[in-house]
């Protein structure tokens, strides 16, 4: 590896050309101060735009590159954790060798942090975290991963997970996960309980996801509210999916929202084509961080993704109407900064001093990349070009 690499005419942010030099893993200069270098490249006028980060996916359990499995999962929430538990034992999904295969593909589509949920419960135990740690240990020089101790089948209904969940953190999981405490384990105190407990006895933080819809979500959110407030855990607590946010009570939705703004929660959306869905600008307007995420690409819940947050970025502003280009640049916001706020991603970002985690990739402006997404991407991590025109430099699945 070098230690430096010169990029000549290239546009951070959609700027004006200029040059970039990274040395040491940094962006050390910006313009004329950037000279030198042990390797150089001409980037052609072509855009530079921070390492997308996907703030919300599961790794473990994603069919990509085993071919294709008929989906047949039902409509219910239920329905789904039981077919994922069936398929996990009839396909053989591995952790490891799945969470790596998703990961290439991520990384060359720009892709430089994932959050990623890895499931425990009682009939896998824990190696589906220990598959995903020996994953991000193989490939840390090339993708930075995050792991949330999740209980997909339930955390109090299932005697023995939540003991699970406890050796995970213990193992090194950096986030306490959460699901549904009315809806799945039908026992939001006991739940609450649970997964504050076990933020408080790690000192980590919590990231939960709120699938449930309507009244019984807004419920479920002020339970968390009230925990957050006593517990004193303000800028340490992410809600994912949040559906209860999309609900028709227009003035329920503002009060939760300026509630979740004061208490500084962070949300994690998906875009979601199908369901109730917080609204990005009333959240940002409010102050509320709200990043981005695939959820599942490829498994048993969804058949669809590419493992591509520009996508994610043309979904974010199709579900919001964005269509004026501040608003579409939001919509990448969604999948870069803001998604770096919630993983609290330090020194991120397109200025001298940040760590040099960027992409590389055509087009004339942001929104036009966003629209476009061009697979002619370039990708730096910590200042090694790890992707060249779409392609990796070396396999790492």
């Amino acid at each position: 590896m070098t230690d430096t690499l010169l990029i000549r005419n290239v546009r951070p942010a959609g700027g004006a050309s200029t040059d970039v030099l990274v040395r040491d893993g940094r962006i050390a200069a910006i313009g004329a101060g950037a000279t030198g270098g042990d390797t150089s490249f001409d980037a052609g006028d072509r855009l530079m735009i921070p390492g997308l980060v996907e703030a919300h996916t599961h790794l473990d359990k994603s069919f990509w590159g085993m071919g294709w499995h008929k989906h047949t999962a039902g409509p219910a929430l239920i329905d789904k954790i039981e077919t994922e538990r069936r398929n996990r034992r009839e396909f053989g999904i591995d952790a490891d060798r799945q969470s790596g295969r998703l990961v290439a593909q991520m990384v060359k589509l720009g892709t430089t942090h994932i959050r990623s949920h890895v499931d425990i419960d009682t009939e896998t135990g824990i190696a589906g975290i220990e598959g995903v740690m020996a994953m991000r240990e193989r490939l840390k020089d090339v993708i930075d991963v995050e792991i949330v101790a999740f209980a997909q089948s339930g955390l109090l209904i299932r005697p023995g997970t939540l003991e699970l969940v406890d050796r995970a953190m213990a193992l090194g999981a950096e986030i306490v996960g959460g699901l549904d405490p009315c809806a799945v384990d039908r026992d939001p105190k006991g739940h609450l309980d649970a997964i504050f407990g076990l933020a408080e006895k790690y000192g980590r933080p919590l990231d939960i996801h709120l699938h449930e819809r309507g009244e019984m979500g807004a419920f479920s959110m002020d339970l968390i509210l009230e925990r957050v407030r006593a517990m004193g855990m303000q800028g340490k607590v992410a809600i994912s999916h949040a559906f209860c946010l999309g609900m028709p009570d227009i003035d329920h939705v503002r009060r939760l929202i300026d509630d979740l703004a004061k208490e500084r929660i962070a949300l994690v959306t998906t875009a979601p084509a199908s369901s109730p869905a917080p609204a990005v600008m009333a959240c940002l307007k409010a102050g509320i961080v709200i990043a981005g995420g695939s959820d599942g690409v490829r498994d048993s819940w969804n058949p669809y993704g590419m493992g591509d947050m520009l996508e994610r970025a043309t979904l974010v502003g199709l579900r919001n109407n964005f269509r004026r280009d501040e608003e579409m640049e939001l919509a990448l916001d969604v999948c870069t900064y803001q998604g770096a706020k919630v993983m609290g991603i330090e020194n991120y970002g397109l200025e001298v001093g940040c760590t040099a985690d960027f992409v590389i990739l055509p087009g004339e402006t942001i929104c036009e990349a966003i629209v476009e997404r061009p697979a002619d991407r370039t990708v730096v991590k910590r200042g090694k070009i790890v992707a060249r025109h779409g392609e990796l430099t070396q396999p790492i699945a």
